[in-house]
This record gives C-alpha cells, structure tokens and sequence, in this order.
C-alpha cells in the first residue's frame, strides 16, 4: 500500500480538527470515486475515532437513464459501511447551463439538509481545483472567483466543508485500489460537450506533459489568491463601516448605506466594498454591467436612479443606497374598507398595518399616495402630503406604498411618520409593519 494512502486518514482528520465538536457530519455522496473515497475514509475512522454521527446524501437529478440505478449502488456502500444514506430526488430547470441548473438543485437540497451545528462534507480534491481556477479563468473571473473553491463556506444553517482540496486524484485512485472500494462512473464526465470536461480530458493532460507540477502551482495559486481576497475583504467591512450609518428609516428593515463614504472612494475600491455588500443579496454582476454602478453613482443630486442586478435593485435616494427585493419590487394593490380597525390589516404584498390606542370613529380604510392629497395638521393647517414627505427626507420607492389612512375623503394619518402618523389629542396611532414578521429579505 502507498505511504500517501496510509497517510490519507491522518491528513483528512487533521483537515477536519476543528470541526469533530459538530453535531453532525452529512456526506454529499454521489456515488463516485471522490465521495467514496471520502465515506470510506470517514466511516473507518469512526471505529476508532470519536467523530460526529455520521451519514450521507445521494441527489437523484433524473438527468439520464444510468442515474436510476445510482441511488441503489449508493445505498448498498451505505449499508456495507454501516452509514445511513439520504435519497433526494430533485427538478432540475431547463435553463442555458444544465450543469448550474443541476448545482443549484443539489444544494437547494443540501441548504434545506443542513442544520445548525451540522457540517456537509464534499469530494472535491486538488485536481478539481486546479480545473476550477483555469475554468474561471478564460470566463475572466476576478479575483474571488479565481481563488477557487474555498475550504469551507456556509450551506444552510450549517457549514460545507472540502476536506480533500489538498489531496490529488491519484491518491484517491490509489486508496480505493488498495481497500478494493467501487465506484460509480459517471457516462456525462466524458461528454467533452461541458466545458469542464473539456478542461479534464483535452487541456489538463497537455498542461501536465508540458508542466507536470501544472496542477499543484495553480491550486497554489488559487491559495494565493484567496489570501487576495481576504485582504480586500478587510478593507471592504473598513469602507463598508464608514457607510453604515443609522439612519431615521431603520424600520424598513432593508439593507442600506450612506452614499457619501462611498462615493468619496476610488473606483476600484468602490466596487471592491459593493461586491463585499450585495454577495449575499445577489448573483454578482459581470464587469460590464457594473456601467449600472457608475450611472446610479453620478446621477444628478435630486434624482432616483436605480440599477437592476439578477436578483433585486439597487435604489439610490435621501442619500443612501437601498437594496430592494422580493415584494418590495411588486406595485402593492389596496382595496375596500378597514372592517375591522382594532385588528391589524394584512396588505397584499406590502406587509401590514394595525393602530393602537382607540380607533378613530368611522369608516376607515388605508389607501397609497396618488397625487394631490392634502393633510389638515393643527398647528400648520392644511399641507401638501408631498411636501410634507419631503420635509422629512422619505426614500422615494417608499412614497408610493406608504399606508395612508382616510375617513371618506379626509386624509387623517401617515403610517409610522412621527407627527404624522396619528391625532396627538386622542391618544391614537397609525403603524406600518412594511414586511410580515415570517417574510425574509432576499
């Protein structure tokens, strides 16, 4: 047996130290030879190690007629190994690329999977880093996309973890050789119509016979890199702290910042602390959509520019940048009375609305902003509802879903704008809950 497959349990032990206090260990098995390798190696060790409990998740993706034999095979290794096993079977969406389309299935399914404390083991070794970094680089990645596959990164409630990035296919081969382990080889990886697969075969090969150390420099260089992007991420949360101020709209619950830090910055470090920010709001946009960052930036002070990106927008106003998703980029419908004030209102993509203390006699109902409505205030008389939410800095994609409460043509308050939101005299005011409290931002 090789010296480096004797070694192979040490060294992934020793990769996984400072995760043995999790509550689980869920293995991403597909039944090849990485994953098999993987849950061999694990499973020995927790004959005589102390480890999490183990078990393993086999994505049934239904993409080709092999497949449906997959899950039996896997669940055979499983029960020979004394591992219990996961079957998922997902939809995977026709869409441009079948191999993301795919991705996103199988960790949908490993998200929903993985609880708090649990850890999602992969496969995924030096070879297939070295791939990815060459992979990102003709697509022109910069340079978070090509540090490669990080060692770990949140999944869930959890955390998913890459154990084998140090590790070469080789040493894999060698150590499912010598413990005569089986494995699933998938038809699809020799389809040299998928881009990475092209890499594998026909590119990877003629870098090897030319540089044979090609792949242990370029997972180097993906390390190097990585540090990189820890470096700009540092600076990222020291730009991004400057911007964070509080602010007198907190209630929204959106995801904001102050634009003047930012816009104070040099171009490059501008988007370095955008990127920081909408990465987990978004998918990142490429270089030349970043064109929607300059425009939103520099449009002229008393403007309400907005730049869409895959996932939500980015709306810049009263100063600050706002980041607008799900139903906060849905035009909220309102209509009849309010039945029942002393119970809170639900409103059709616009969260709701309730009042405390006692009600304002009779018929009520709550209406969005049209145009031309006229508030009668007691110290100031009668007052344009425009000017008065610009007196009071209102972010513009507000204005228009701000719940107005009216009696007949009467406009008597403006939810959760102190001054405005209610009769100071009798004790009552109108509140705006602009999200239900079971309704996550993007």
């Amino acid at each position: 047996m090789s010296p480096l497959s004797i070694d192979l349990p040490s060294r992934l032990l020793r990769n996984l130290e400072q995760w043995r206090n999790a509550a689980h260990w869920r293995i991403a098995f597909s039944g090849g030879l990485d994953s098999t390798v993987l849950l061999h190696l694990l499973a020995d060790l927790a004959k005589t190690e102390s480890l999490p409990a183990l078990s393993a998740i086999h994505i049934h993706h239904g993409l080709q007629t092999a497949a449906d034999a997959w899950p039996q095979h896997c669940q055979a290794v499983c029960d020979a190994l004394g591992v219990p096993l996961l079957v998922e079977r997902v939809k995977v969406q026709p869409g441009a690329s079948l191999e993301r389309a795919a991705r996103d299935a199988r960790y949908a399914v490993f998200s929903a999977q993985t609880l708090a404390n649990d850890v999602l083991l992969t496969g995924q070794h030096r070879d297939d880093q070295a791939e990815t970094l060459l992979f990102r680089l003709l697509r022109g990645a910069g340079v978070r996309g090509l540090s490669g596959m990080p060692q770990q990164r949140p999944v869930g409630q959890g955390t998913l973890i890459r154990p084998l990035l140090d590790v070469t296919r080789a040493e894999l081969e060698r150590y499912a050789q010598a413990h005569s382990l089986s494995w699933i080889e998938d038809p699809s990886n020799q389809d040299r119509q998928f881009s990475r697969n092209y890499l594998r075969h026909q590119v990877m090969p003629a870098l090897r016979e030319r540089w044979p150390q090609a792949q242990a420099n370029m997972a180097r260089s993906a390390a190097h890199l990585r540090d990189a992007q820890g470096l700009l991420d540092e600076l990222a949360q020291m730009d991004l702290a400057q911007a964070g101020t509080a602010h007198d709209f907190e209630w929204l619950g959106l995801p904001s910042l102050t634009l003047a830090p930012l816009s104070g910055l040099s171009a490059a470090r501008q988007r370095n602390a955008l990127r920081h920010w909408l990465e987990p709001l978004t998918r990142l946009p490429d270089t030349d959509h970043w064109s929607g960052w300059d425009d939103l930036c520099h449009a002229a002070g008393d403007a309400s520019p907005i730049w869409r990106l895959a996932d939500g927008e980015l709306h810049r106003s009263a100063g600050r940048l706002w980041w607008l998703s799900g139903n906060w980029l849905r035009t909220p419908v309102i209509g009849g009375e309010w039945q029942a004030p002393t119970s809170a209102l639900r409103l059709p993509d616009n969260g709701r609305v309730m009042l405390t203390g006692q009600a304002p006699a009779g018929p009520l109902r709550i209406a969005y902003r049209q145009g031309g409505e006229v508030m009668r205030l007691a110290d100031r008389g009668h007052r344009d509802l425009k000017r008065l939410l610009n007196e009071r800095a209102v972010p513009a994609f507000v204005r228009g879903r701000l719940p107005l409460l009216f009696r007949g043509a009467e406009l008597l308050a403006v939810a959760n704008l102190s001054g405005l939101d209610g009769d100071g005299r009798d004790g009552w005011k109108l509140h705006w809950q602009p999200t239900d409290e079971d309704q996550g931002l993007s």
